[in-house]
């Protein structure tokens, strides 16, 4: 199997991310989007307490927590529903890294008590879902239903006056009807030149 899927629907399966994660070198990384380089002086700005509890949505074997915690943020627990890439994670980083945490989870069904972290983080996990073909204007249900149960359960998590960031090139029109909330408030910001991403900071 090629690293990269036969059809981009591929990239909404637990089967092609266990594949491509035991393929890859132990070492191998992979971020969508931005580098934490590129965004980290916004996370700082949204995060200025790095005390903070940070829960990492999608984690695959992106350098992004591993980042943060080497910039002071020294309590993200990183979440995938891959085991192959928890594992491969947390022995990368169990002895340079010993509080970095790592449990195979679906976001769209987090086994955490409400309200248990400040901040959450999407870098490109809810965009997976989204892959399966349809209108991108009327999405099929069952991207509907994912995406919602991914905020929805993201949202309980979150203790009153948290925030959740979600990272990606999907343009507001797109996106926004997933983020909003009754008693939230949803800020977007663009990012990049040329080629747009844009942040998505939800307030809860």
């Amino acid at each position: 199997m090629s690293i990269l899927p036969h059809k981009n629907e591929e990239y909404s399966t637990k089967d092609y991310w266990n594949q491509r994660y035991t393929q890859e070198s132990e070492e191998g990384a992979f971020d969508w989007f931005k580098s934490y380089a590129d965004i980290a002086p916004i996370i700082r700005e949204l995060i200025p307490n790095k005390s903070s509890r940070v829960l990492m949505l999608g984690c695959g074997n992106s350098k992004l927590s591993e980042e943060m915690w080497d910039d002071g943020y020294k309590s993200i627990t990183n979440i995938d529903y891959s085991a192959v890439v928890i594992e491969k994670m947390r022995q990368r980083h169990e002895v340079a890294r010993p509080g970095l945490e790592w449990r195979e989870m679906d976001v769209r069904d987090l086994r955490f008590d409400d309200g248990s972290f400040d901040v959450a983080i999407d870098k490109g996990t809810m965009d997976a879902m989204m892959t399966t073909k349809g209108d991108v204007w009327n999405p099929p249900q069952q991207v509907v239903e994912d995406c919602s149960k991914e905020v929805d359960e993201t949202i309980r998590v979150l203790r009153q006056g948290g925030i959740f960031i979600y990272l990606t090139f999907g343009q507001p029109h797109f996106r926004r009807r997933f983020l909003t909330r009754p008693g939230t408030t949803l800020e977007v910001r663009e990012l990049g030149e040329g080629f747009h991403y844009y942040l998505y900071i939800l307030r809860t």
